[in-house]
């Protein structure tokens, strides 16, 4: 390692031959396309999935340590998580709100549910500043054993026809769940010291949670068991000696819901180096199991999961006609995919040959394929978990001259240096945070007010701007000298060597562009936290299902569970 400073910032920096590169990898402009990572799906390799495994294999356990709900509903519950490590408590506040208070934007100020997951035990004192603050979100502030605050609404649909069916001694309409597919639907999900909370550092060192958003996720899949301890209550208190528990296998069926909006995107932007290696785990264990031999067992699993996906996808309700189209257009692809596996087992051949067939498809059901093939591989794909982590410095090494950074400009960052910025169409986006809530938001540039206060999240018109002006500088200058005399250049040229010398990379994305669409930011970072069973509501905002098709808490596997399908079952 070696140290240099610029503009009177000292930093750590790699030598340039520490970055590796690994050719076996898929393209880089393959990969990090925006409308690819529009299609992504859950992998093995998802939060989701590491965390269950993980509580399996450790042996997590949790009691219902207190249980203060009214016959209406309302009031506090407390879960006990126990770990091999630590004890966690999850503290959950049911609260009476009228109708028109119920939305998912983050303008809300009163949700049906507001939750917090804790570290150690809970005494009165603690209790009642969780009571004081935690329904308040944002507008409180909470202690620092609270290492994720959360809040969600619930779908009266489903919530009222589950209740009164199983209060009537009757299972519910499997229909209206498959509508659905959650009782709770989480509409934020804090955690890394927002407003009071523990930092991540402190996570870090901690065996359970110290993989990203881990204790997130685990709040979550809490939440899902509250929610159906929540409805067979109160079922049982309108319903009596009738009142029946939902059947297993629909229990399974349902998640957590989730209402994402363009607050997430920010983040995949703000966070290149996370992306990357979230990315570049998954490519690598395409690029491994993509030389496997095809196996005859192997082609029944898969052929098994690729025909359930094509039934999920058939399952999916989406009011949104374009993902409607590509559900259905990836229901007819997988089709053809699965017959091409029947020629290909008599050719001696490797995933590879299938991967590059598969190219001819729509990229949805590329991406079906590539989750139902990793899960075929266990073995190869499940270690990666542990390297889903990443080093968020950006730095540049001694030595490196004006012609080192051209090079990877010209190489890595070529669709961002060949956009003509001239053109309105290509900056016609400006991204600002609202003043009421913070809300990151979009507006037209030259029409609509606040372009004077635009986030920085301009990555392709940044490292057009570095290029432009490293051209008409004299090759064998220092960088170092160049960015001292053009300090406003430091932090774009910092973020281009850094991810230009990474596997993947900057997603490929100019996030001003007109045709730009940020739902792709969203479905990539929900499918690497494991969401299934995407509906668009807008071209800003998604709604997804987490956890749906999971093992209970009290059935814990580390099995498959992709691209979950409505069980059948009897009516009673």
């Amino acid at each position: 390692m070696c140290r240099e400073s610029v503009e009177g910032m000292v930093l750590n920096m790699p030598e340039r031959d520490e970055f590796q590169s690994d050719s076996s990898m898929r393209d880089p402009a393959i990969v990090m396309d925006p409308i690819r990572l529009g299609a992504m799906h859950q992998t093995r390799l998802s939060f989701v999935r590491s965390l269950l495994r993980r509580m399996y294999h450790n042996k997590w356990q949790l009691d219902l340590a207190q249980w203060e709900i009214c016959s209406k509903g309302f009031g506090v519950v407390i879960y006990k998580l126990t770990t091999p490590n630590q004890d966690y408590h999850l503290v959950i506040f049911s609260n009476e709100i009228d109708d028109e208070d119920r939305i998912d934007r983050v303008i809300a100020e009163k949700w049906d549910i507001t939750f917090a997951l804790v570290i150690g035990e809970i005494d009165k004192k603690l209790l009642t500043q969780l009571q004081n603050n935690v329904p308040l979100q944002e507008a409180g502030r909470n202690s620092t054993q609270v290492i994720v605050l959360a809040r969600a609404n619930k779908s009266v649909r489903v919530f009222e026809h589950l209740v009164d069916a199983l209060a009537a001694g009757e299972q519910p309409e499997r229909e209206i769940l498959a509508q659905v597919g959650y009782i709770l639907r989480t509409t934020a999900v804090y955690g890394n010291g927002k407003f009071g909370i523990a930092d991540f550092e402190i996570l870090q060192n901690n065996p359970d949670f110290n993989l990203s958003f881990s204790a997130q996720m685990c709040a979550v899949y809490i939440l899902r068991q509250f929610s159906l301890d929540w409805v067979h209550y109160l079922a049982k208190q309108q319903g009596g000696e009738q009142a029946v528990e939902l059947d297993k296998g629909l229990q399974r069926y349902l998640g957590v819901g989730n209402a994402t909006g363009l607050g997430m995107a920010p983040y995949l932007i703000n966070h290149p180096r996370v992306v990357d290696q979230w990315l570049s785990q998954r490519e690598k264990a395409v690029a491994v199991v993509s030389e496997q031999d095809i196996a005859q067992a192997d082609i029944k699993l898969l052929t098994e999961l690729l025909n359930r996906a094509r039934t999920h996808l058939q399952q999916v309700v989406t009011i949104d006609e374009y993902q409607q189209r590509l559900n259905h257009q990836a229901v007819l692809d997988l089709y053809e995919i699965i017959k091409f596996i029947g020629y290909a087992k008599h050719q001696n051949l490797t995933w590879q040959r299938q991967i590059e067939y598969n190219q001819r498809f729509s990229l949805e059901s590329q991406e079906v394929f590539l989750a139902c093939l990793l899960e075929c591989y266990p073995q190869i794909v499940d270690p990666l978990e542990q390297e889903m982590n990443a080093d968020e410095v950006l730095a540049i090494p001694r030595g490196t001259s004006i012609h080192h950074m051209l090079e990877v400009l010209k190489t890595r960052y070529r669709w961002a240096v060949d956009i003509d910025f001239s053109q309105e169409e290509n900056q016609y986006w400006f991204w600002y945070r609202s003043e009421d809530k913070e809300e990151p938001r979009l507006g037209v540039r030259g029409i609509e007010p606040g372009d004077d206060k635009e986030l920085s999240l301009d990555m392709a018109r940044q490292v057009n701007q570095l290029y432009q002006t490293l051209v008409a500088e004299p090759d064998n200058r220092s960088l170092a000298e160049f960015l001292l005399a053009s300090p406003q250049y430091a932090s774009i040229a910092r973020r281009v060597w850094s991810l230009g010398h990474c596997h993947m990379g900057d997603i490929q994305m100019n996030v001003l562009a007109k045709q730009a669409l940020p739902m792709n930011l969203l479905r990539c970072k929900l499918a690497v936290f494991g969401a299934t069973k995407f509906d668009p509501r807008s071209d800003r905002w998604v709604r997804v299902t987490l956890f749906q098709g999971a093992p209970l808490m009290d059935e814990l596997h580390p099995d498959e569970w992709l691209f979950p399908i409505l069980p059948e079952i009897s009516k009673t």
